[in-house]
């Protein structure tokens, strides 16, 4: 994700949820305690980060690279959630199956036709070997205006055509208000899977827990009350360039990443982290701060 200028909402005091402070005048050190508590117990999910220094998009992974991201991860986490069914990605949700870590598999969609078709594909393909337990069908592809509505519709209801009887449930990704201004994704997802970025709206990190779960409060309520909602990103960069309101440090993502996690558990919010390991090549589309939403470096270092 990254900014932009037309999409977002202004967040103001009349938009806080109940207040909830799970951290209060906690220093940072304390901060840590809670932390590594989370870390240790695990938590529901965690971005699956692919590609090391010099890899990016299209090129071609390994699966013991895959393996070695997976062993890191497995201690800490019950799901883990891809973007893609190509050039490497289709071999993770295998691997994840193999720690015993459920998988939301995402097909990646966008301007190319022959592309999407691969990646259709290898999703129901990946579905029906038994190693999806969500499927998503495109990401962020009407924030990216890299599809037309009713485009994206069609490949959604050829997946849940092609899985129907699976029980495997079938969704789309993309930021919480395109589930509240399209009432048509959302009525035909199984799941909603929205993403949730206060750093994106700009919003600073003291606004930033409340604004998080406002945005999972209108995905809530545009999906009503017989739809599963998952909040399929959020996070904050440990560096980077200030976005308005919204400072990139290592302190203000240490906490967001315990608040966030500390309220998932507590009201069993399905959430998964973005992301697990920094990746530099996101530079590109997101400038410097892209590169620092991990939380282990791009090296599998643990940054708290």
């Amino acid at each position: 994700m990254s900014f932009r200028k037309d999409k977002f909402s202004n967040f103001t005091e009349s938009d806080q949820v109940s207040d909830i402070n799970y951290l209060g005048g906690l220093s940072d050190e304390e901060v840590k305690v809670k932390f590594d508590e989370l870390l240790s117990d695990g938590i529901h999910g965690f971005c699956f980060s692919l590609y090391v220094e010099g890899q990016q998009p299209g090129d071609e992974i390994t699966e013991d690279q895959i393996h070695m991201r997976m062993e890191t991860l497995k201690p800490h986490t019950s799901w883990i959630r891809t973007f893609a069914c190509s050039d490497g990605n289709e071999l993770i949700p295998g691997v994840a199956k193999k720690n015993g870590i459920k998988t939301l598999v995402g097909a990646w969609l966008g301007s190319d036709k022959e592309k999407n078709e691969e990646e259709i594909a290898g999703l129901i393909d990946l579905a029906k070997k038994d190693q999806v337990d969500i499927a998503a069908v495109g990401n962020e592809v009407l924030y990216r205006r890299d599809l037309e509505e009713h485009e994206l519709l069609d490949y959604i209801r050829r997946v849940k055509e092609a899985l129907a009887g699976t029980g495997i449930p079938v969704g789309y990704v993309d930021a919480y208000y395109e589930f509240v201004d399209r009432p048509a994704i959302t009525e035909i997802c199984d799941v909603i899977l929205c993403n949730c970025y206060p750093f994106w709206e700009t919003t600073s990190y003291e606004d930033s827990f409340s604004h998080m779960r406002q945005m999972y409060k209108q995905a809530n309520k545009a999906a009503g009350s017989d739809k599963r909602v998952i909040i399929t990103e959020t996070g904050w960069p440990t560096q980077g360039t200030t976005l308005g309101g919204a400072i990139p440090s290592h302190s203000n993502a240490l906490r967001y990443f315990v608040n966030t996690n500390l309220w998932a558990k507590e009201f069993d919010i399905e959430t998964f982290y973005f992301s697990s390991f920094d990746e530099s090549w996101k530079a590109g589309d997101e400038g410097d701060v892209g590169a620092y939403w991990g939380i282990w470096d791009s090296n599998g270092n643990l940054k708290f």
